[in-house]
C-alpha cells in the first residue's frame, strides 16, 4: 500500500481484486487517481422510456423489451448472415440487429423472456422497427428503481460490464474523491471567465467558479436535470472545467521546457558565411523568398547565447532539407559538427545522394551511418567523428546507439520529427562531446502541417519557422478519385505516361494476402501487374526486405531500370525520384488524410505534369467519400491538416506520445481551442509572475506538473 491514498493499487479498492485489476491495466488505470479520470465515453437518457409502438425512424431512443427469440438469417444475394432478436413490450415488437456476431454467445447472454434496456437509433426496414448494434443492459427491479436517470457509459475491454465499471467508478468517487488536492483558484484565472459563457461562470455572473473536484463527480454522476446532448459533446460545464485544467498543465509544462532552454548554455556562432554563400552559387536555382526568411531566423538564433530550439514545417518538397544543410555549413564554419538525422534508411541515403556533391565541392567531409553501415565502414566513422574529421554526418537511430560520440557536437537536425520520440531527440543532442561543452542548437522539421496556433500551442517550448511557398517550377499533381469499376480508365492513364518514358508507384495497405480482409497486397499485385503492363519491368518493395534489398530496388528504379514500382507504405517519407510521374494508391480509403497527402508527395518532383489516382473500394463511409473529396480538390498541406484534425482529431495527428506530451483524457486541441488559448495565456503569466513556482500557492502546481508528465520535464526542475 502507499501512504497517498490516491496511489492506491486499484486492486484494493472496494469491488476490483485482482482480476479486475489486470483488466483495468488494460485501459491503462492502475491508481485509485486514474478512475477519477476514466471518463464515460457517452450517456443514456433513461428519463425517458419510450413505448415500441412510438418510434420514429433516425432518432436515438431508449426502449425496455423483452426477448422473445434469436435467429440468424441470411440477406439476398450477397448471402451475408445477420443475427436478430426479437424484444417486445406491451406495445409492439422491434429487431435488434448484428452483422457482426457470435450466435452461441449472443443466445447464452440474451435467454428468451429476460428484460433488456435498448439505447440506440431506430431505424425503419419496411414496416419492422429495428437498431442496429445498439447499446444493451440488463433490465431489473434494481435498474428500474435506480435513481441514477443519466446512465454513464465507459469504455471497456473483454470480461469488464457497464454495471461493474460504474460501482467501482461510484465507489471511488465517494471514497477518495476528498483526497483530491484542488488548483488554487488563480488559475482559473480570475475566478472563471476561461469556461463558457453559457456556464454562467464568469465576472459579474454571481456563481463562485466550480471546482475540480465537482466537475469529476458530476461528469461520473450527472444530475437529472442535465442536458443529455451538452453532456454527450463533452461541453458540459464540468467538462469544460476538466478539459481547461488538462490544456493549463500542459502549457504550463512546455512554459517551463522553455525556460529550461534559455537557462542552458549554447554555441555563439559567428556570422560567417563564405561556406553557405560558395553552396548558394552552386544551387542551380534561387531558394524561395520562404527559404531565406527561414534561414534569416536560423542565423538569428545561432547568434544568441541559448541553444535554438526550433520547429520548421514545410509542406512535402518544399526545401526544408536544403535549409537543414545550409544552416549545418554555418555551423561547421564556427568549428563544430552537424548531424541530420531521418527516420528511414531510404530516407537518410537520399538526403546524403543529394547533399554529397554540394559538400565534395566544398570540401566539407559528410558521412552517413545507418544499421546496415559494414562493421569496418561504421569502426571508421566513429573514429573520424571522434577526431572531428567528419564535419556533417547523416542517418538514421544508429547515430544514437552506443559508442557514437562527436568531437564538437554544434548542431542538430531531426527531419520527420513525429517519427521519433522526445527520449531520442534527447539521446542525440547529448553526444555534443565533453560534459561541460554547450548544448547543441536544435532543428526539428515536419512535412505534416500544423495551422500555426495549434503547433504555438502544442510546441510551445519551441520556436516555429514556416516555409509555406513552393520551389517554382513545382506543377500541382492532379489527383482522381476511382471505384473498382473505373480500374481500366485509370490503367489507360498509367499506360500512357509510361509511354512517355514516365515511372509509376503502386501502392498497397498490406504485404501478402490475409485471411481476415479481401484487401489488394502488393505481392499478389505486383504479379498481376506485370500481366497488365507485360511491356515494362515491375519491382517490389516493402518493409520485410532487408536493407540491402530495399536499397538495390530503390536503385533500379531510380536509374529507371524499373518502370513500376509496387510498394507497402514504406515509401511514404522522403523517396524522390523526379521521373515518377503517377502515384496510385490501391484502397485509399484505408489512409488518412495526412498520410495519402504524403504518398502523393512522391511525385511532382520533375518539370512534368503528375496524377495521384486513389483507388477506393465499394464500402465507403461519409467520412472516407468527404476525405478523398479533400484530396481531389486541394494540393495544399495546410488546409489537408486542418480537415485532417477535424476527422482524425489531434492526439493522433500529433502523436502526443512521440511528441513527449501529456495525454489528454478530454481535451481534444482543435474542439477547445478557446480553452487551449486561455490556458496558454494564464499559464505563461502565472510563469511570468514566478518562474520557478516556488509560491506558496504555486506548490501544487509543481507537484501535478510533475505528476502529469511523469518524467517528461527533464529540462526543468519541477521535482
Amino acid at each position: 500500500m502507499t501512504q497517498d491514498p490516491l496511489q492506491t493499487p486499484v486492486q484494493y479498492v472496494k469491488g476490483v481484486g485482482p482480476y479486475i485489476s489486470s483488466l483495468l491495466a488494460k485501459k491503462g488505470v492502475s491508481a485509485v487517481s486514474d478512475l477519477f479520470y476514466y471518463f464515460p465515453l457517452r450517456y443514456l437518457d433513461r428519463r425517458q422510456i419510450d413505448a415500441i409502438r412510438k418510434l420514429q425512424p433516425g432518432k436515438e431512443k431508449c426502449v425496455v423489451g423483452q426477448v422473445v427469440g434469436i435467429g440468424v438469417r441470411s440477406l439476398g444475394r450477397s448471402r451475408r448472415r445477420i443475427c436478430e432478436m426479437v424484444v417486445s413490450d406491451e406495445t409492439g415488437v422491434a429487431l435488434v440487429v448484428w452483422f457482426h456476431f457470435n450466435e452461441k454467445y449472443l443466445k447464452k447472454k440474451y435467454p428468451t423472456g429476460k428484460k433488456l434496456l435498448i439505447f440506440g437509433e431506430c431505424q425503419f426496414f419496411g414496416a419492422q422497427k429495428q437498431f442496429v448494434h445498439p447499446e444493451i443492459e440488463e433490465w431489473d427491479e434494481e435498474s428500474a428503481a435506480s435513481d441514477v436517470p443519466i446512465v454513464p457509459v465507459y469504455p471497456l475491454t473483454e470480461g469488464l460490464y457497464q454495471k461493474t465499471i460504474r460501482k467501482i467508478v461510484f465507489n471511488v468517487v465517494e471514497g477518495y474523491l476528498k483526497y483530491l488536492e484542488e488548483t488554487p483558484l488563480t488559475v482559473r484565472a480570475g475566478g472563471g471567465e476561461t469556461l463558457p459563457p453559457q456556464s454562467g461562470a464568469v465576472p459579474g455572473g454571481g456563481k463562485p467558479p466550480i471546482s475540480l473536484k465537482e466537475s469529476i463527480e458530476q461528469i461520473h454522476r450527472p444530475p437529472a436535470s442535465a442536458d443529455i446532448s451538452t453532456l454527450n459533446n463533452q461541453q458540459s460545464l464540468w467538462h469544460q472545467r476538466v478539459i481547461y485544467d488538462e490544456l493549463f498543465f500542459l502549457q504550463l509544462g512546455l512554459g517551463l521546457k522553455k525556460q529550461g532552454y534559455k537557462k542552458e548554455k549554447g554555441f555563439i556562432f559567428k556570422p560567417v558565411q563564405t561556406l553557405l554563400n560558395r553552396a548558394l552559387k552552386l544551387i542551380p536555382f534561387e531558394l524561395t523568398s520562404a527559404q531565406k526568411r527561414v534561414l534569416n531566423e536560423i542565423g538569428a538564433d545561432f547568434s544568441r547565447p541559448e541553444p535554438m530550439n526550433r520547429l520548421l514545417q514545410g509542406d512535402v518538397g518544399s526545401g526544408k532539407t536544403l535549409v537543414a544543410f545550409l544552416a549545418s555549413l554555418v555551423a561547421c564554419e564556427n568549428g563544430v559538427q552537424a548531424v541530420i538525422m531521418a527516420p528511414t534508411e531510404i530516407l537518410a541515403q537520399q538526403h546524403y545522394i543529394n547533399l554529397k556533391k554540394y559538400a565534395d565541392s566544398l570540401d566539407v567531409k559528410i558521412a552517413l551511418l545507418t544499421g546496415s553501415t559494414a562493421k569496418g565502414e561504421r569502426d571508421e566513422i566513429l573514429a573520424e567523428l571522434v577526431s572531428g574529421r567528419i564535419r556533417i554526418i547523416l542517418g538514421t537511430h544508429a547515430l544514437i546507439q552506443e559508442g557514437v560520440e562527436f568531437a564538437r557536437l554544434g548542431f542538430v537536425v531531426i527531419d520527420e520529427q513525429h517519427r521519433f520520440g522526445v527520449r531520442q531527440r534527447a539521446a542525440l543532442k547529448s553526444r555534443g562531446g565533453s560534459r561541460t561543452a554547450p548544448t547543441p542548437h536544435s532543428l526539428v522539421m515536419t512535412a505534416t502541417p500544423i495551422p500555426r496556433t495549434l503547433a504555438m500551442s502544442v510546441y510551445g517550448d519551441l520556436d516555429i519557422s514556416i516555409i509555406d511557398e513552393m520551389p517554382s517550377g513545382r506543377k500541382p499533381i492532379t489527383t482522381h478519385v476511382f471505384n473498382e469499376k473505373m480500374r481500366p480508365r485509370a490503367y489507360d492513364l498509367i499506360g500512357r505516361e509510361l509511354e512517355k518514358g514516365r515511372q509509376a508507384y503502386f501502392v498497397y495497405p498490406l504485404i501478402e494476402e490475409s485471411e481476415k480482409t479481401d484487401l489488394k497486397n502488393a505481392v499478389e499485385m505486383a504479379e498481376r501487374l506485370k500481366e497488365v503492363f507485360a511491356k515494362y519491368p515491375v519491382g517490389l518493395l516493402h518493409g520485410r526486405m532487408n536493407p540491402a534489398e530495399k536499397e538495390g530496388m530503390m536503385d533500379q528504379f531510380k536509374k529507371n531500370r524499373v518502370r513500376i514500382l509496387v510498394s507497402t507504405t514504406v515509401i511514404e517519407v522522403g523517396v524522390d525520384v523526379p521521373n515518377a510521374t503517377v502515384m496510385v494508391v490501391e484502397h485509399a480509403e484505408r489512409f488518412g488524410l495526412s498520410q495519402l497527402h504524403q504518398l502523393r508527395g512522391r511525385v511532382g518532383r520533375g518539370a512534368e505534369k503528375s496524377y495521384c489516382l486513389l483507388i477506393a473500394g465499394y464500402a465507403q463511409s461519409e467520412e472516407t467519400r468527404y476525405r478523398l473529396k479533400v484530396m481531389e480538390e486541394t494540393n495544399d498541406g495546410f488546409r489537408i491538416a486542418e480537415e485532417d484534425l477535424k476527422i482524425r482529431g489531434p492526439g493522433d495527428f500529433l502523436g502526443t506520445r512521440q511528441a513527449g506530451l501529456p495525454e489528454f483524457r478530454l481535451a481534444h486541441l482543435v474542439r477547445d481551442g478557446h480553452l487551449l488559448n486561455a490556458a496558454r495565456k494564464r499559464a505563461f503569466e502565472i510563469l511570468e509572475e514566478d518562474p520557478a513556482l516556488q509560491k506558496e500557492e504555486h506548490r501544487i502546481l509543481r507537484k501535478i506538473l510533475a505528476q502529469r508528465w511523469e518524467g517528461k520535464l527533464e529540462l526543468a526542475d519541477v521535482s
